[in-house]
């Protein structure tokens, strides 16, 4: 099955994008980096942090599980045929700015799109970001909103600087990253970073952002975009 699977991939040019297979894998082209990082606690702040685990070879293409059940994780060996898995696409094409809530305050604004919500927990330290850009003249609380909003994965958080009125993104290398959660036993989304276009199973293109989360469970409502779905389980 992979093999077939590495057959239709030579349909696909070698520029950087992820290709979802209809109820199989993402197919990666075009030499992404791919790399595992677990979120865990810095040990003098007490803060959650990346570090990073693992680099893997450079590769002109390569299939990632999205069922969940691969026995060579992160990548596919082919279980998604034998298990009948179920990975439908939602649809969801609606951009980031559908449906985001605006927070002003004296130094920056908060453009927050709860339906991307992964649940990676940077958000919620040192007194939570919706509190954080709300405190008045606070560098220290500017600096750690910032901070807060750039290490969330699936950019479900963005900040504006209201001085300049730009947009404060993080510069990420286009690249995918494995993301394994705080808790035991937690492995959470593929982090794609730095624009990688996304295309679905029928060969449409979702938006193109800089901090995009797909789901690696298969247990997502939103597929393939992580809604925080492997919280609340434990992959195989």
């Amino acid at each position: 099955m992979v093999e077939e699977i590495e057959k239709k991939s030579n349909l696909l040019n070698d520029s950087m994008k992820i290709t979802v297979f209809k109820n199989g894998p993402y197919m990666v082209t075009g030499r992404v980096p791919l790399m595992t990082w677990e979120i865990c606690k810095d040990e003098d702040t007490e803060r959650l942090i990346w570090r990073e685990v693992k680099k893997y070879p450079i590769r002109n293409r390569y299939a990632l599980c999205r069922c969940g059940h691969s026995g060579n994780k992160p990548f596919c060996d082919g279980t998604h045929s034998k298990i009948n898995f179920d990975g439908t696409e939602s649809g969801d094409f609606a951009p980031f700015s559908e449906g985001t809530n605006v927070i002003t305050g004296p130094l920056l604004t908060l453009i927050d799109n709860k339906h991307l919500c992964v649940h990676a927990g940077f958000c919620t330290q040192a007194g939570k970001i919706w509190n954080l850009v709300q405190q008045p003249e606070n560098s220290e609380a500017r600096d750690i909103a910032i901070e807060e909003a750039s290490n969330c994965p699936s950019g479900r958080l963005v900040i504006i600087d209201n001085a300049t009125g730009k947009t404060i993104e993080p510069e990420l290398e286009k690249s995918i990253v494995v993301v394994e959660g705080l808790h035991q036993g937690e492995h959470g989304p593929l982090w794609v970073r730095g624009g990688i276009p996304i295309k679905s199973a029928d060969g449409k293109q979702y938006e193109i952002r800089n901090r995009v989360t797909l789901c690696r469970c298969g247990k997502s409502r939103n597929k393939p975009f992580c809604d925080g779905s492997h919280v609340e389980i434990e992959i195989d």
